[in-house]
């Protein structure tokens, strides 16, 4: 069933590209900024693959507090000392378990240059999210206990790594170890019990939208429109993409009982610009701590032969005391050098999960003969050291 559904989404990808290169641009009187390109059918023309071409962080660092941009010398030497991480592959002392738990290296990730902007965030003016709600405080912090508990016999605790920032370490393993979460888990515990246990990125699942790209490998879009209609196929991370097509009819929302992963997405035109309405999230996507009562309201306007405006306001009264908005803007990459656009292949729900899922449980064995040290005791959740370091992550 796999192979058929693969070959289903590769054929839909090459009928995708031939759409997209097959769209001719037209272009109407001025408006404002320039140009607008346009649909041989009347709209405006958001077609091509884009990507974002530099780093800006989702929230503004303390120390550009009341700076909306970056100075040239500041982002010069950002790019410096980002720059660097990517040799920062030092290996840790050998056969330590900060050594073997080690994964993923500079080799793996994606600096790119500093960006304009101190942070994604323009509104609230300070570039930070929100005050948390009491009550999505109270989530959260019952979240971070839970996971602290797991980790509370490890070396991480014992050596007062910033992992277990707010814990205790304690070398009797937490009795929490059976408990489950206090939610539908969607990133890394120190537990592997079964495929849940593991973060989504590890289970081939995006967090879904806003997406505003990862360091391993990314984030681009094509888009694709037709008459009546627009699709986008999101590339991210590490193969973790998917397909998102915007109904553009009129009709309302799907009724509230209706609840789908990367949401519901219903779209206008208002003048050039593409708004989509975004609800009917599943309770088990996240964002930022939001999940089934996200909703966002986009905007995606064409400013440029090259350029794709992208502007998000972002709401969920239930964990911010107030709505928030994000901006990027993508850079159109060449049709011709991506002609060929393959269907997502994220090979860590296929291998790497697998093998996580049996190491644990030969850990687990070896540590019942006596051959091994207890599993509970060992921090399988270990992040990537470079991004720790990373002043934007």
């Amino acid at each position: 069933m796999r192979a058929q559904l693969l070959t289903s989404i590769g054929a839909a990808g090459v009928f995708v590209s031939l759409l997209v290169l097959s769209s001719p641009m037209q272009t109407t009187a001025q408006n404002g900024a320039g140009p607008v390109l346009m649909t041989p059918w009347g709209e405006p023309d958001l077609q091509g693959i884009w990507t974002v071409e530099s780093d800006t962080p989702l929230q503004r660092p303390a120390k550009y507090t009341n700076q909306e941009f970056f100075t040239e010398a500041q982002r010069a030497e950002l790019d410096q000392a980002r720059g660097a991480l990517l040799g920062n592959n030092k290996r840790e002392e050998r056969g330590t378990e900060a050594d073997v738990s080690g994964a993923y290296n500079g080799v793996f990730l994606s600096v790119k240059r500093t960006g304009l902007r101190t942070s994604l965030i323009v509104d609230p003016p300070n570039g930070r999210l929100p005050p948390l709600t009491p009550e999505a405080a109270k989530i959260a912090a019952a979240d971070r206990a839970f996971r602290l508990a797991l980790l509370q016999s490890t070396e991480t605790c014992r050596t007062n790594a910033p992992a277990c920032a707010g814990g205790k370490y304690d070398p009797t393993p937490s009795p929490r170890r059976a408990e489950l979460p206090p939610r539908y888990n969607t990133t890394r515990m120190n537990r592997n019990d079964g495929p849940e246990d593991n973060s989504s990125l590890e289970r081939c699942l995006m967090s879904g939208l806003p997406e505003f790209g990862t360091p391993f490998g990314g984030s681009f879009r094509r888009i694709v429109q037709t008459l009546g209609g627009v699709s986008m196929f999101y590339d991210v991370s590490q193969g973790q993409g998917w397909q998102r097509n915007i109904v553009m009819n009129g009709s309302p929302h799907l009724p509230a009982h209706i609840r789908q992963w990367f949401g519901d997405s219903r779209g206008h035109w208002n003048g050039n610009t593409l708004v989509i309405d975004v609800t009917n999230f599943s309770p088990k996507t996240d964002f930022q701590g939001s999940r089934e009562n996200l909703h966002l309201v986009e905007r995606w306007t064409r400013v440029g032969p090259n350029s794709l405006a992208y502007e998000v306001t972002v709401e969920d009264p239930t964990v911010w005391t107030r709505p928030w908005t994000a901006k990027q803007e993508f850079t159109k990459q060449s049709e011709h050098e991506n002609r060929i656009y393959y269907e997502p292949r994220c090979q860590e729900g296929n291998y790497g999960l697998p093998g996580l899922l049996r190491g644990r449980r030969t850990e687990e064995l070896a540590f019942r003969e006596g051959r091994g040290p207890d599993p509970a005791t060992m921090d399988n959740s270990r992040g990537v050291a470079s991004l720790e370091m990373d002043p934007f992550r």
